[in-house]
């Protein structure tokens, strides 16, 4: 049930193809005619509708030891509020039992009892694997000897962070080929290369670089140049499909949000954070480490780039020093990197060498059920969540008459709800792989003639406040294209 009436709508559609090209079409009812646009809130975080008296868990807060690590202004630290129940809450079950929530409020993702059982399960895939090596997988800000590189060599400054010595330690007694990990030329990060080039070939770059050193874990970061190929379903498709060939051969893959590119090729400002979300709502999908790099650069002095705006800078004093980090060190790009990197790499090491508890508590589960009656609540934004239509009993709407459609939907469906507390501008994405076809739905109630808007993949919407209803739907041709998707809500 709607709690607020919709005075005004604007809804921008970009709906994205698969050759990369869009189309934006701007729709205005006649009440934005008469009273105008209202003018958006400042803050971001306020616009999810919220009541503290529902009793749910507020976000995790980051681990103690890394939160002191790097300091962040306020307004990064600022999550979304909690979106509110109007109906009871289900009991909670066992919340170690259920996969972590992957908040934008801190920069390593949760390792919850039930993401450290999952990344144990993944390394006993392959229990003959390297414990002391990590692949490097990117693009040209990996392939640099700024990352990494430089712990292998004689210019070490941890500065504060002797914690990491440990870590440090233990993966320069790898063998990687010949070298350490760290200095390691991997055959899977090349300058220049979209995701899909580390899995082009039989075998690929990827596949090569796991015969060739064994490692447990990789440190991968795509994302950069795929902006430039326009195809956010295929950076998708190809970030998926390379974390599940990681996980497959018993590699715990370690996910690294991109750098912001303040560049005049890209509207970066709009592109950078579609693509973090997607890389966040694989490695939550996936229950896979998370480290938001993007979040760590926005307070740095130039956001941490180098004079091209696409790639970081480093700490010089008598030669680059990548591997200081100081304080001063600690102002520049790569040298942020190295430091969130060696603490990811920590945190993996610890959660699956080492018999020591999970370094954060569960966090509450996801609220609803995907039904029409109790949809799932999003509760922060970014979004993401990971469904199978073809596991879902509801086949409520068949043609969504409202927007004017006459696509056949009787496939199975799952339900989503939004509440906003002030005009905001959503970016609505689905992602879904080979037969499957899911298509996005935005209704302002759960009937089919409530429809506002409907696309393929994407959607962009100005929304007044009140109640939503995503619902993703499954497409019936020759046969229901029903299966897995990725469903991905942020603010623009």
């Amino acid at each position: 049930m709607l709690r607020y009436t919709l005075p005004a709508l604007t809804v921008a559609l970009a709906l994205i193809a698969g050759s990369g090209c869009s189309d934006t079409v701007t729709f205005t009812t006649p009440a934005e005619d008469a009273a105008g646009a209202a003018t958006p809130d400042a803050s971001l975080g306020d616009a999810l509708s919220s009541d503290t008296s529902s009793g749910a868990d507020a976000a995790p807060t980051p681990d103690a030891a890394d939160a002191a690590d790097i300091a962040h202004d306020a307004a990064a630290d600022t999550a979304p509020d909690v979106e509110a129940d109007a109906e009871p809450d289900a009991p909670t079950p066992d919340t170690d039992a259920h996969p972590a929530h992957y908040p934008p409020d801190r920069t390593h993702s949760p390792i919850t009892p039930f993401v450290a059982t999952h990344l144990r399960d993944i390394a006993a895939r392959d229990p003959g694997l390297n414990d002391h090596a990590f692949a490097k997988v990117g693009d040209s800000i990996t392939v640099s000897t700024h990352f990494l590189t430089c712990f292998a060599g004689d210019h070490v400054n941890l500065g504060d962070h002797n914690d990491l010595s440990p870590t440090l330690d233990h993966f320069l007694a790898g063998w990687a080929d010949g070298a350490t990990p760290f200095d390691r030329e991997s055959l899977a990060a090349t300058g220049g290369w979209p995701a899909f080039r580390a899995l082009d070939g039989d075998p690929s770059p990827l596949a090569q670089e796991i015969t060739a050193i064994q490692p447990r874990f990789a440190v991968v970061m795509f994302g950069t140049n795929d902006i430039g190929w326009d195809n956010i379903d295929r950076y998708a498709d190809n970030m998926l499909t390379l974390t599940d060939t990681l996980t497959q051969r018993g590699v715990v893959p370690l996910l690294m949000t991109i750098p912001p590119r303040e560049d005049t090729r890209v509207d970066g400002a709009l592109q950078v954070p579609r693509y973090n979300a997607v890389v966040r709502a694989v490695a939550q999908a996936r229950q896979v480490p998370l480290i938001d790099y993007h979040r760590e650069l926005l307070p740095l002095p130039d956001r941490g780039l180098g004079t091209d705006g696409v790639h970081p800078n480093v700490f010089r004093d008598g030669g680059a020093r990548g591997c200081d980090l100081t304080a001063a060190g600690l102002r520049f790009g790569y040298n942020v990197r190295n430091l969130v990197a060696l603490q990811g790499l920590r945190r993996a090491r610890e959660a699956v060498l080492e018999p020591t508890p999970a370094p954060d508590s569960p966090d509450a589960p996801l609220r609803g059920d995907g039904s029409p009656q109790t949809p799932f609540v999003i509760d922060q934004l970014p979004f993401s969540d990971l469904r199978d239509t073809s596991r879902s009993p509801h086949r409520a709407l068949d043609t969504y008459t409202g927007c004017g459609a006459t696509q056949d939907e009787s496939g199975p469906e799952i339900y989503y709800r939004l509440s906003l507390s002030r005009r905001a501008t959503v970016r609505a994405m689905v992602l879904d792989r080979g037969d499957v076809d899911i298509d996005l739905h935005l209704l302002t109630g759960l009937s089919a003639d409530s429809c506002l808007e409907r696309a393929h993949t994407a959607l962009s919407a100005t929304l007044e406040p009140g109640d939503y209803t995503f619902v993703l739907d499954t497409w019936v041709g020759a046969e229901e294209r029903s299966g897995e998707f990725l469903f991905v809500v942020l603010e623009e």
